[in-house]
């Protein structure tokens, strides 16, 4: 194969797009990129086409949505590129994580049979579907109470994001769908059987997401124990084949080489997940790395010599990043999606119209006024749980906290005490890693949020450690096209590629020895406030939640399986 001139296609599902990269797989080189918005976007309130309401903490997708990006965004970064797609070797995807899809045996999406269209829980369940919070709560209450040995290579608790909650959720509240669901299949690993007309499962979520530890998934005697039902849940609906990541899963069939307009018979590489695909992307493949990409959400991943028992963490995995090395990962549930938040509800017209008068957007322009501020001069504090906790504390019925805030705050000080927030925890998150045997040497950030240099300055400052930057705007989607090269055949594995392909601007940011000195202040206040409300000081938050629930149900007029 002749590198010069050999390219791969990396595609990066987001939450909102998928965004597609070509690149060289000689050195790297980024050509072209595209992005597709989904049309249905998140469905958080009703399906589509005036389908049934949903309750508080649902989120779902379209996976057609999906397909839509192979179809628009990968032909336009191809044109875009100015190649010849005959010199397209390899290509692959990577896939926010856990976003499940129950489908037929044929790999068809459960919502698209008509007799479905109308029930919510024949749909792709996003990853921050957070509903399914009781089930999450009885599968740790029980694997406590029976020690089972697979719940401390994931910090002690499981997710209410993850594989089984779901699954389990959709048996209890709407046994006809779970019924006809043949397979429950990762969106990470369902795009990838509609490229090559084979279902492989990636290593990565079976481990992270799917409780896949030491060769086995829990037990027919565990899952019975929760619902009798659920007893065969691991055999009828979700065990299959495990491809290891770099490897092929197969190659573009006919039907996915007339979506993309790439030569058929191409490597198609196993499926990944967003954040840890993004490691090679960052040369962040040695012990000690740290890479937090930072988006709507941020993930936190890293590799060790061996596993490690971490508190709150997403899960511990062999070969979870890399071969040879223990992958950990862990996780904010809202960061950006929070900054977005707080853009769409909480700043008055004046400050639209300045931001506009400018020529910048809103969170710009926030940016530029809060920057002007020294540390702590806003009075605030605020809890980063807008969207839940995922690490340490493994919580999504938390909410989010301000604290000081008076007649005099005004919009900017709100602003950047979320931005410091989200730095906060994502501290919390280095220290739990360190207290438990696992330092962190290095972090260097990917995602859309490193653009925020004042974000970028207040994590290296509540870290008081250097930050370094991925340098591609596409961190997921390079990081996907490495592994498209090795599938492919170009190198012998991830870390050669990662070596040849990879892009990254060390020590980008320094932290400042005053500034650093001045968030330990704030950041003491923060973990007070962290274990107050996190740690069952005060479960106000929890009651919360469940009066909001009563409430909704009470003007619910059907079932939520069933539409009226």
């Amino acid at each position: 194969m002749n590198l010069a001139d050999s390219y791969v296609i990396g595609v990066d599902y987001g939450t909102l797009s998928g965004r597609a990269v070509v690149v060289r797989v000689s050195d790297g080189t980024e050509l072209a990129d595209a992005a597709y918005p989904y049309p249905h976007a998140v469905l958080t309130d009703a399906l589509p086409d005036g389908g049934p309401q949903l309750p508080p903490e649902w989120a779902l997708q379209v996976p057609r949505d999906y397909v839509q990006v192979l179809q628009h965004a990968v032909p336009e970064a191809v044109r875009k590129a100015g190649i010849d797609p005959a010199r397209v070797v390899g290509l692959a995807t990577d896939f926010t994580a856990c976003t499940m899809v129950p489908v037929t045996a044929d790999g068809v999406p459960l919502c698209e049979q008509p007799r479905f269209a109308n029930r919510p829980h024949a749909y792709v369940k996003l990853w921050r579907h957070h509903a399914a919070q009781a089930q999450a709560d009885r599968i740790n209450e029980l694997a406590t109470e029976r020690g089972e040995p697979w719940l401390s290579r994931y910090g002690g608790l499981i997710s209410s994001e993850w594989e089984f909650a779901k699954g389990l959720q959709v048996l209890e509240e709407d046994p006809e769908v779970y019924a006809a669901m043949e397979h429950w299949v990762e969106a990470a690993d369902w795009i990838v059987w509609q490229l090559t007309g084979s279902y492989v499962r990636n290593a990565c979520t079976a481990g992270y997401k799917g409780i896949y530890q030491d060769g086995r998934y829990p037990s027919a005697d565990f899952l019975a124990a929760l619902n009798p039902d659920f007893a065969g849940f691991v055999t009828d609906k979700l065990e299959h084949r495990i491809g290891q990541l770099g490897d092929s899963a197969g190659t573009l069939s006919a039907q996915a080489a007339a979506w993309t307009g790439l030569p058929e018979g191409i490597a198609v590489a196993v499926g990944n997940v967003d954040a840890h695909v993004t490691a090679p992307a960052a040369k962040a493949v040695e012990p000690g790395q740290m890479v937090a990409i930072m988006g709507t959400s941020t993930c936190h991943v890293m590799s060790a010599e061996g596993p490690a028992d971490v508190p709150g963490m997403c899960g511990a995995v062999d070969g979870g990043i890399v071969d040879g090395l223990w992958g950990f990962e862990a996780g904010q549930s809202g960061v950006g999606d929070i900054f977005g938040w707080f853009v769409r509800t909480c700043v008055p017209p004046a400050y639209v119209s300045a931001a506009a008068e400018r020529g910048l957007d809103v969170h710009q322009y926030l940016t530029e006024v809060a920057s002007r501020q020294a540390i702590g001069e806003h009075g605030l504090l605020a809890l980063d749980w807008h969207s839940g906790n995922r690490s340490v504390l493994v919580d999504h019925e938390l909410s989010g906290v301000f604290v000081g805030q008076t007649l005099a705050t005004k919009p900017e000080d709100m602003y950047r005490a979320l931005l410091e927030a989200t730095a906060f925890g994502t501290r919390v998150i280095v220290e739990a890693f360190r207290d438990s045997g696992v330092p962190v040497r290095e972090l260097t950030v990917a995602g859309g949020l490193l653009k925020n240099r004042l974000l970028m300055q207040i994590y290296c400052d509540v870290l008081n450690m250097p930050i370094s930057v991925i340098a591609s705007e596409q961190g997921p989607a390079l990081g996907s096209a490495i592994h498209a090269a090795v599938a492919a055949g170009a190198y012998p594995d991830i870390r050669t590629a990662a070596e040849a392909m990879g892009n990254v601007q060390r020590n980008a940011y320094l932290p400042d020895p005053e500034n650093a000195r001045a968030y330990q202040q704030l950041f003491e206040e923060y973990r007070t406030l962290h274990d107050y409300f996190g740690r069952g000081g005060n479960n106000v938050m929890h009651r919360l939640k469940a009066m909001r629930r009563a409430a909704v149900a009470g003007r619910t007029t059907s079932p939520i399986g069933v539409s009226s």
